[in-house]
């Protein structure tokens, strides 16, 4: 039998005489070094650089996990770039700066800093509370700013969300109240749908704005989910639903689709729902 193994890039670090061989130390990040963007570089340069990243962090063998979370860093920083980007448009077009604090909201694969190369957007806004007699004033100003860093994220090369998960859309821009009014409804019964609105929200992540917005929505989530029993019930059914990687006798097997890369490919998302789920039903 012929075992076939790739070694550690690491086993070159000593000569055989003992000594140090930095060049094998610092070549992955010297190459890396030519590549990195400049404060002025575009965004549409910058998320291209996150290739020569991960071809750089997998010559150190670094574990998936933890490149994961480094491009999941590096979408952060973009986020903040495109919003800042955003802001400025905004304010030398006469709109202003921000009217009330606000928060925006990685969601998703984002938010649990597990991105892979290539995702596309899951984000909302909250903004602090405002008389409801300043809503077109106000909203119309999140409106805005939602759409132009979410296009400009887009052009970059991280792509609108095609289920319409974004800032720029009502749904998703919120109002602090409104988000504690909206997940009153969306628990207020055991409906599938409300169930899988809510889902999405309970992974999030604030990259921007005020951090104690997102704060407040936490503490809202935490006492409201755990007194909805019929709801938290209907998210236990639909967690025994979700299909998972397992063959009839529980070994992990592949799950070939139209949208898998290849036909041994492995399908992690319902894992990573069954356990977001889960950590909320046993709270």
């Amino acid at each position: 039998m012929r075992v076939v193994h790739q070694a550690s890039p690491w086993r070159s670090l000593l000569y055989d005489n003992g000594t140090l061989n930095e060049s094998a130390l610092t070549a992955p990040l010297n190459h890396l070094f030519t590549k990195v963007s400049s404060p002025q570089t575009s965004l549409i340069d910058a998320y291209r650089w996150q290739l020569s990243l991960v071809e750089s962090l997998v010559h150190y063998d670094l574990p998936a996990w933890r490149i994961g979370q480094l491009i999941s860093d590096h979408n952060a920083h973009l986020y903040r770039q495109a919003i800042a980007l955003s802001l400025d448009e905004m304010q030398a077009q006469g709109w202003g700066k921000p009217p009330v604090d606000y928060c925006v909201l990685l969601l998703g694969s984002a938010a649990r800093f597990e991105s892979l190369l290539g995702p596309d957007q899951d984000n909302a806004l909250v903004i602090d509370d405002y008389p409801d007699h300043r809503h077109v004033e106000i909203d119309g100003y999140f409106q805005a700013l939602g759409e132009r860093f979410t296009q400009r994220l887009d052009e970059a090369g991280i792509p609108l969300c095609r289920g319409h998960v974004m800032a720029r859309w009502p749904m998703w821009r919120k109002r602090i109240s409104e988000w504690h009014a909206q997940l009153k409804i969306w628990s207020a019964d055991r409906q599938v749908k409300r169930v899988q609105q809510t889902n999405i929200l309970l992974d999030y992540y604030p990259v921007a704005g005020n951090p104690a917005l997102a704060k407040q929505l936490g503490e809202s989530i935490a006492a409201t989910l755990p007194k909805a029993a019929l709801f938290m019930d209907e998210m236990a059914a639909l967690l025994e639903e979700l299909p998972v990687a397992l063959d009839r006798f529980g070994r992990i097997t592949s799950s070939p689709g139209l949208d898998t890369p290849h036909e041994h490919a492995i399908n992690l998302k319902p894992w990573i729902h069954r356990i977001t789920a889960a950590l909320w039903i046993i709270r």
